[in-house]
């Protein structure tokens, strides 16, 4: 797998790693609330719910980890897939939840995938 890719797998990996700690365990503090544009009302009444998709996000880092560490012959399948997940996510939450998800999120797993289905 060429090494733009790993690096851009890597990367993509420690956003959702980011993602997972603001949504699961910074939910309700005022840095993340502006950065997600909800009130403190909002960030209280639906913790539960964000901690839940803090977990799929840390599942998606997981996979992505787990495509830079694996052998030669699975990184490229698995990198397209989690790749793949991610770009979907971010298309989905850039259409029904806020604009900027899909450059935040959705440009970075783009360019992933891009990568590996050049360099693959």
């Amino acid at each position: 797998m060429h090494t733009i890719t790993l690096v851009l797998a890597a990367i993509v990996a420690l956003e959702h790693v980011y993602f997972l700690y603001l949504e699961m365990f910074a939910w309700t503090q005022p840095r993340t609330r502006k950065a997600f544009g909800t009130t403190a009302d909002f960030a209280e009444a639906s913790k539960g719910l964000a901690a839940n998709q803090g977990l799929y996000n840390g599942f998606l880092a997981a996979g992505l980890v787990w495509a830079v560490f694996a052998a030669p012959e699975l990184q490229r399948a698995l990198v397209i897939f989690f790749a793949s997940c991610v770009l979907i996510a971010a298309i989905y939450g850039g259409f029904t939840v806020k604009r900027s998800i899909l450059v935040i999120q959705g440009l970075p797993a783009a360019l992933c995938l891009l990568s590996a289905l050049a360099f693959g």
